[in-house]
């Protein structure tokens, strides 16, 4: 019996997937007949963050949800929403208030 003299470790294989990037895409589609009830398009990239970012990818560095300011941003937000109700009805009432020529 033949035995593997060097194997490689979850490890090693991990490292060599993020250090190469994967990408697995699948379309799964349920159908009763010639009518199509379903479809799921599945794209999947594992990578390093160092791989996704030389490839392109960056959409994690712009996501608020994603940021540790969420909660900053959040409320900054508010307060320039409610700033810009206080001016829209200061500026309707300022329309209002002059007279029609």
């Amino acid at each position: 019996m033949a035995t593997a003299t060097q194997g490689s470790s979850l490890v090693d294989v991990i490292e060599r997937v993020l250090d190469k990037g994967i990408v697995i895409a699948g379309d799964i589609s349920v159908s009763v007949g010639s009518t199509e009830l379903l479809s799921i398009r599945i794209r999947l990239i594992i990578s390093s963050v160092d791989k996704a970012r030389e490839i392109g990818i960056n959409w994690w560095e712009s996501d608020p949800y994603l940021s540790s300011r969420t909660n900053e941003l959040l409320e900054a937000n508010q307060q320039l929403q409610s700033r810009l109700e206080t001016l829209e009805a200061e500026l309707k009432a300022l329309r209002s208030a002059e007279p029609v020529s």
